[in-house]
């Protein structure tokens, strides 16, 4: 007997495996505090592919949709423009949570799934928090990259060349004739070359032709082949 409640096509199953794999990331960084929980609509009955933290809840690979996740799922489907907003809601033993259902569109704009995400309330704040926080040695701090946040895409090649150039120039190990070529390559290796007029800005800054920067780039192209 087919229990299907929706079928799904080939692009609306890489969707759903593109969010499983987010789910992972997602779990890391918020933290034991979240349940995160994927629902495919192939099989209500079955609808949990994936799920983090599913004690809280009890559930595991394989559970049911909830009532509260089908009414919701009539409600877009009947307002596709409805907001998506928090909630709070209550497990089994009756612990506090904060929660969001959030729809999956697949191809034809059809709902082929639900992100939940369930905060658990009680959760200690000392416990929250711990996992939040660098460790005690502050490690994680010192040995943390230092990400940049542009503006626009000029706004970042310029400072990654500066940035770049600034840790060559201060390294006693290169020598002068080598400067440059260590930071196009360095710059390559962050795939800086990728964004537009890369190449040009490079080269005016570090007063060379563009011809040059392409040398260099076609040469760590080859040299990465052979490796």
């Amino acid at each position: 007997m087919d229990n299907s409640f929706l079928k799904l096509t080939e692009t609306d199953r890489n969707i759903l495996n593109s969010f499983s794999l987010m789910l992972d990331g997602l779990g890391a960084y918020l933290g034991n505090g979240y349940e995160l929980v994927l629902h495919s609509l192939e099989s209500l009955d079955h609808s949990v592919i994936k799920i983090i933290n599913g004690h809280y809840t009890g559930r595991s690979e394989g559970s049911p949709i909830t009532d509260l996740a089908l009414k919701m799922l009539g409600q877009l489907e009947q307002d596709p423009s409805r907001t998506v907003s928090p909630y709070f809601n209550k497990n089994n033993s009756h612990s506090l949570l904060r929660s969001c259902t959030i729809p999956i569109t697949g191809e034809h704009r059809r709902i082929i799934g639900l992100l939940c995400v369930n905060f658990h309330m009680e959760m200690p704040l000392s416990e929250f928090l711990q996992e939040l926080l660098p460790s005690q040695d502050f490690s994680a701090v010192s040995q943390a990259s230092s990400e940049t946040f542009s503006v626009n895409i000029d706004d970042l090649i310029l400072s990654s060349l500066v940035k770049t150039k600034e840790a060559v120039f201060h390294d006693p190990t290169i020598s002068s004739s080598n400067k440059n070529k260590e930071i196009i390559l360095r710059l390559y290796q962050q795939g800086i070359f990728q964004l537009k007029d890369a190449v040009i800005t490079v080269s005016n800054q570090l007063n060379i032709s563009k011809n040059t920067v392409y040398m260099h780039l076609r040469n760590f192209k080859l040299s990465s082949l052979t490796e």
